[in-house]
């Protein structure tokens, strides 16, 4: 067995000291400085470009456009974006911008002043198009977005399970409702970046932070129709990625700018670094959207149908929308057994801002609408809500809404109860006192107006790649030494993207092979060096990479026996096969495990105001096999606020296709005196028979039950439901006004 403890992490020294390195730190000699021209409209289609006076700037080196690159497409799922908007590409539409985060040109030049003096002097022609921001005026097809689809519904999945006019007559109790979702930004502390130059091996290579080298690799190699081994990826020090870094930003135009220089004798690197509204104005979002649905039980706290019907503004390219929308798919359901089931799940083509990967993955869409739904049974019947989840969750053997059983190992039911003991949730339902907050903090607070609630939520969530993809992940390892082991090189191209999956890998490799952690050394996020890992997401990372490492492990030290020196063992590790949802019933086995969580919140609710205060969260966290503690500490309480933001005070506007507030002064995230006051981790070990030592991913869990937790908690404080994120003060006053509170 690994031990659990908490090795400090590797990289902790170099963040402290700020010796290391994140892309945009990185000075090369003779280093160029380039700006990228964004097109700055949702819908419009290119007439005339005209460079000459933006390259009359003295110090512009070179300035790329669309007929620059030879394969003008990408993405991640399908390739159905431009990589520069522009007129003479050889792939019809590629001159019309669908985004206005949709890049236009590179301008290289000697100084970051001269590249952005130029890129204002780039003259261009418009011809405004028809915007279309609705979801249901899109799905209507009278304008199609983007021509590599023939209809604005990106993806349709459906569930078909039982007899919905049986489910509906067996209920004694119906609630029916709709909820609004938002958009949110990623908003991580390192705005994108990247140096670009020929490495010593002839190869285009790019430092930036990503989430994927080789996926970067392949999208690089074919937009610029190069063999894959050109192309090299390296990832420094990443500042946060969370979903944001899946899909391309700077990796393409960086490449291409490496690669023509070259052609052009010109040997020299390149460094661009986006501004904070570049970068949130140039990648997705988390998706905005709608879900409407139904629930019924009966008066015994069985559920016996649920009907959904769930929407996602996709933007006017694919990304990860289709992922996304999957895991939504199953998690409106929550994790419960639902013998009746009619579910249906769209994302959409608009001209708004992309919607892609975001912590959660489409699972705290899911979980507001699931939870909320069932804690508005738990009052309608009477029933304690924690009694009424286990009357319903999935256990061993219980069948999905996508009518197969789930994994072996699942921990639901054991993880709500835990949760609510270490939250002492049936000694106080209700506490009688909590934070005495003032919303004004040079006031007394009016104790008067403010009114303490508890909440309670769970969830589930796929752990690894789903849906049929052929999910992989590749580890070497080295063992050097004459009698005894000296020292062991760890290869793997897992980015580490602030959760600390490094330091969890050479815990990992050192317990594989019964050596000290001291004397293994890591090459890692280098496609020069590393095989494919697969994304750090769908946190997958920890578990796939320890079932690779382990397998490597073994191997090498196979060859140490047989006296190979050094010893080197290759693994990779593919983990069960799994399934698309049939077309019309929704059938499949769509992951291979899952994680599990739930969560109480404890709020001070501001009648006069509307503001929140979040007093304490309990959140109970299944993690298989706590590798290192402390970490998992840090990743249950990073979410948590996350998820505090997205559900109280992260408000971004679009309008007309725009972002109205692309700048932190004006898209507010959670500051030290906004969270939650008390945040307890209970960390719970129900070993996953696939996992590596019984290992669950976690890093999203402790995300998606927050929203509808705070929810209860505020119809426990107040008698009001809130079916809209995020609550604003403005919007909570609105609410309770229209239940005569607080006037």
């Amino acid at each position: 067995m690994i031990p659990s403890h908490s090795s400090p992490r590797v990289d902790a020294a170099g963040k402290v000291t700020g010796t290391t390195l994140y892309p945009g730190d990185i000075t090369l000699p003779s280093l160029l400085h380039g700006k990228v021209l964004f097109s700055h409209q949702p819908h419009a289609r290119m007439t005339a470009i005209d460079l000459r006076a933006a390259e009359a700037v003295p110090g512009v080196v070179a300035i790329f456009t669309a007929p620059d690159v030879p394969v003008n497409e990408y993405g991640l799922i399908l390739p159905d974006q431009p990589v520069l908007v522009g007129l003479g590409s050889a792939k019809p539409g590629c001159d019309v911008s669908r985004w206005e985060g949709d890049q236009v040109a590179l301008i290289v030049a000697e100084t970051e002043e001269a590249a952005a003096l130029a890129r204002d002097k780039i003259a261009i022609t418009w011809e405004p198009l028809p915007i279309i921001t609705d979801m249901a005026e899109a799905m209507r097809d009278e304008l199609i977005i983007n021509p590599d689809y023939d209809t604005n519904i990106l993806q349709h999945y459906r569930i078909r399970k039982g007899d919905m006019a049986v489910g509906w007559a067996a209920a004694d109790v119906v609630v029916e409702s709709e909820y609004t979702l938002p958009y949110q930004e990623h908003a991580y502390l390192q705005p994108e970046a990247a140096v670009s130059f020929i490495d010593d091996n002839g190869r285009v290579t790019v430092q930036i932070a990503g989430q994927w080298t080789v996926e970067d690799q392949m999208q690089v190699a074919h937009a610029l129709d190069v063999p894959l081994e050109k192309v090299r990826i390296m990832y420094p020090a990443i500042g946060g990625a969370f979903g944001g870094r899946e899909d391309m930003s700077l990796q393409i135009v960086m490449a291409l700018a490496a690669l023509r220089l070259h052609e052009r004798g010109i040997r020299r690197p390149v460094r661009v670094i986006w501004t904070r509204p570049e970068s949130i104005m140039g990648h997705h979002k988390r998706h905005a959207g709608t879900i409407r649905t139904r629930w019924g039980a009966t008066k015994e706290g069985k559920i016996t149908a649920v009907s959904a019907e769930c929407y996602l503004d996709s933007g006017a390219y694919a990304y990860t929308s289709t992922k996304v929308l999957g895991n939504l798919h199953l998690t409106v359901t929550g994790p419960y057994e639902i013998p009746h089931a009619h579910i249906d799940s769209y994302t959409i083509l608009t001209h708004n801002p992309p919607g892609g990967a975001f912590r959660g993955f489409g699972g705290p869409q899911g979980a507001l609408a699931a939870e909320t739904q069932m804690n508005k049974l738990a009052e309608a019947l009477g029933m304690d809500p924690v009694a009424l989840r286990l009357k319903n969750v999935l256990r061993e053997g219980s069948l999905t809404t996508v009518q197969t059983p789930p994994p072996a190992g699942i921990s639901m039911a054991e993880v709500i109860a835990d949760c609510a003991t270490a939250a002492e949730w049936h000694s106080d339902q209700k506490p009688a006192s909590g934070h005495q907050f003032s919303s004004v903090q040079s006031l007394r607070p009016n104790t008067q107006a403010l009114r303490h609630g508890r909440g309670f939520a769970c969830a589930f969530k796929n752990i690894g790649f789903s849906f049929g993809f052929p999910e992989r992940c590749d580890a070497t390892i080295e063992i050097h030494g004459r009698g005894e082991i000296e020292k062991v090189v760890l290869r793997h191209g897992g980015a580490d993207v602030g959760q600390g999956a490094h330091t969890v890998f050479r815990q990992m490799a050192a317990a594989a092979l019964f050596v000290s952690e001291e004397i293994v050394v890591m090459e890692l996020s280098d496609t020069a060096t590393s095989g494919d890992s697969g994304s750090a997401s769908a946190s997958r990372l920890t578990w796939m990479a320890g079932n690779a490492i382990r397998g490597a492990a073994a191997r090498a030290l196979a060859a140490w026996e047989a006296e190979e020196r050094p010893a080197v063992g290759h693994f990779r590790y593919e983990p069960p096969r799994t399934q698309m949802f049939d077309e019309q019933t929704g059938k499949s086995t769509p992951n291979f495990t899952y994680g599990y969580v739930a969560e109480v919140v404890d709020v001070t609710v501001d009648l006069e105001t509307g503001h929140l205060h979040v007093d304490r969260v309990v959140c109970a966290d299944d993690v298989g096999k706590a590798i290192n503690p402390t970490l998992i500490e840090g990743q249950i309480e990073g979410a948590i606020v996350q998820a505090f933001g997205y559900a109280v005070m992260e408000d971004l506007q679009v309008r007309d296709g725009r972002i109205q507030n692309p700048f932190l002064s004006q898209y507010l995230i959670p500051g030290i005196k906004d969270i939650p006051t008390r945040v307890d981790s209970v960390i719970l070990e129900y070993p996953d028979p696939l996992g590596p030592w019984g290992v669950r991913g976690m890093a999203e869990m402790p995300y998606l039950p927050l929203a509808p937790a705070l929810v209860a908690a505020i119809h426990n404080a107040t008698g009001v439901w809130f079916h809209e994120i995020p609550l604003m003060p403005y919007k909570v006053v609105q609410k309770l006004r229209e239940h005569g509170l607080g006037a």
